[in-house]
């Protein structure tokens, strides 16, 4: 009975171990990471070169664009904490001073450089103040 349950331990063990390496093989080339600049900004080094979604604010007169191009920079700021962002593509609607962006690409020595970018603007969506005089006749 106790070879049995070897083989058994040893079958599971390796069914467990070749699941992992699956597991880990697949994910590891698809992982990022959801970070908010004053995370990232407090170990710069510890990000470089990983695959990250990065969430900040867009500051106030940063925005800048290369002239007859989609090459944007600009920079993203929470909590004190600010970094430079590069993006080459069409930007959101919403994307402009103090709006909340979420950036995805890596990192950098220079700067954040992103593929991808979601931009909301939250006074869009917030309800309109009552109208004065407003159901009266």
């Amino acid at each position: 009975m106790s070879q049995k349950a070897a083989k058994i331990g040893a079958t599971a063990i390796v069914l467990v171990a070749a699941f992992g390496t699956l597991l880990y093989s697949t994910l590891g080339e698809n992982m990022q990471y959801y970070k908010y600049v004053d995370e990232v900004m407090a170990q710069p080094a510890a990000w470089e070169g990983k695959k990250l979604q990065v969430h900040g604010n867009v500051v106030p007169g940063s925005i800048g664009r290369k002239r007859e191009s989609r090459e944007y920079q600009f920079q993203l700021q929470r909590n004190g904490k600010v970094i430079r962002a590069y993006y080459n593509g069409i930007v959101p609607d919403t994307f402009k001073d103090d709006a909340e962006v979420v950036l995805t690409g890596h990192l950098t020595e220079n700067g954040f450089m992103a593929s991808e970018m979601t931009a909301k603007c939250p006074s869009k969506y917030e309800a309109a103040p009552p109208r004065v005089g407003a159901g009266t006749q």
